[in-house]
């Protein structure tokens, strides 16, 4: 039996006559049946009704154990490979009820006090040397320890593949709330994240970290998906806040959820531009989003100066960036802006004045003005 061989010798079964295998075959209905009342009445969570599944996986695995066992004693050399998947399948059934190995490992050490009492009995009546006593019952201990092995593995195989399976599921979870067009026709969002365990928060907070990254310090509730060779998280509003404070993780603001891709967009501009926490920089982001834009906004509105040699154009583009942001548009504010002399600052908005004409009043101007000026600066200070 391969599923005992690697533990313990088949030695006990040597020790034992094999006249006692057809005795033990004959009397297996009313052993098995005593078996199956003494686990039933000592194991909670099989007392279960005569007919119900458990009761039936319960009766199939005693009689199982026991046929197994006479085949050991009349030939116990013969091959047993066969029972190790049906051992496994035991353990896996209580995974997939929801029971822990707590109630089977009690199942088996129960019946195997049963059979080796009952063994005994049916060695004694067939006037069998008491010397038996010890090879039968090491045989005995033996047979339960390898089932007891088998069922475990079978439970951790069945733990497994369920840990897989939900780790897919909330990898496809996490795929489906990052997509910024979602096929209708895909299962409802609610279906898919009951199938996760993964209750659908009002709101949702994204990051973007490289794809070798260490995640134990993140809780395995978080979603996560690898695209791009970029890890994406995705998490209820500010618990990864938490998690990867002080991390160089970037990080997005917190949206709705059916936006979460927006979080996501945030946090992956952020991690571009070394602005980890998005949020404080929504502006900025906003900006270098549209830098191309930005570039052809920021060529328009300083044409006038492009004739100028490029000190003065620098130095009037300043003046005009001072100009623009300051509350009363006179000279002295913008000369203290600047650090410079006021009837500097009244030359330079004379030149100005020159160059662009009523446009400095027009409100619409001045916006687009202030726009470029900003995506000129937030570029040369953040790209490239």
């Amino acid at each position: 039996m391969s599923a005992v061989d690697p533990l313990l010798s088949r030695r006990p079964w040597h020790d034992l006559p094999p006249a006692l295998a057809p005795l033990l075959r004959a009397r297996l209905p009313e052993l098995t049946t005593e078996m199956v009342q003494a686990i039933r009445r000592e194991v909670r969570g099989y007392r279960q009704p005569i007919g119900s599944a458990v009761a039936h996986d319960l009766a199939e695995a005693v009689r199982l154990a026991a046929t197994q066992f006479t085949e050991l004693v009349e030939e116990p050399d013969a091959p047993q490979q066969h029972y190790v998947p049906r051992f496994k399948r035991l353990g896996r059934l209580e995974y997939l009820s929801g029971r822990g190995m707590d109630g089977l490992q009690a199942a088996y050490r129960i019946g195997a006090r049963v059979a080796c009492r009952r063994y005994m009995d049916v060695a004694r009546e067939a006037s069998f040397s008491g010397e038996i006593a010890v090879p039968l019952s090491e045989a005995v201990l033996t047979h339960i320890h390898a089932m007891a092995e088998g069922s475990v593995a079978g439970f951790e195989e069945a733990r497994a593949g369920a840990a897989d399976e939900m780790l897919r599921t909330r990898r496809l979870l996490a795929a489906r709330l990052l997509e910024r067009n979602r096929d209708p026709l895909a299962e409802p969002l609610p279906d898919l994240a009951r199938r996760a365990a993964w209750p659908l928060p009002e709101r949702v907070r994204c990051a973007v970290l490289p794809a070798s990254a260490d995640l134990t310090a993140v809780h395995e509730d978080v979603l996560r998906v690898s695209r791009g060779g970029e890890l994406h998280l995705v998490a209820p509003d500010d618990s990864l806040l938490t998690v990867l404070e002080g991390t160089e993780v970037a990080v997005g603001p917190s949206v709705l959820l059916n936006e979460a891709w927006v979080s996501l967009h945030c946090a992956r501009l952020g991690r571009r531009l070394g602005r980890l926490r998005a949020e404080e920089h929504l502006a900025e982001l906003h900006l270098l989003h549209g830098s191309p834009i930005g570039t052809l906004l920021t060529d328009q509105v300083l044409e006038p100066l492009r004739t100028l040699p490029p000190g003065k154009a620098e130095r009037l583009t300043d003046t005009l960036d001072a100009l623009l942001t300051s509350g009363g548009r006179t000279a002295p504010e913008v000369a203290a802006a600047l650090g410079i002399h006021p009837q500097t600052a009244r030359n330079r908005l004379r030149q100005l004045a020159a160059l662009y004409g009523d446009r400095l009043d027009d409100p619409a101007f001045r916006f687009d003005v202030q726009l470029a000026l900003r995506s000129r600066s937030v570029r040369r200070s953040l790209l490239p």
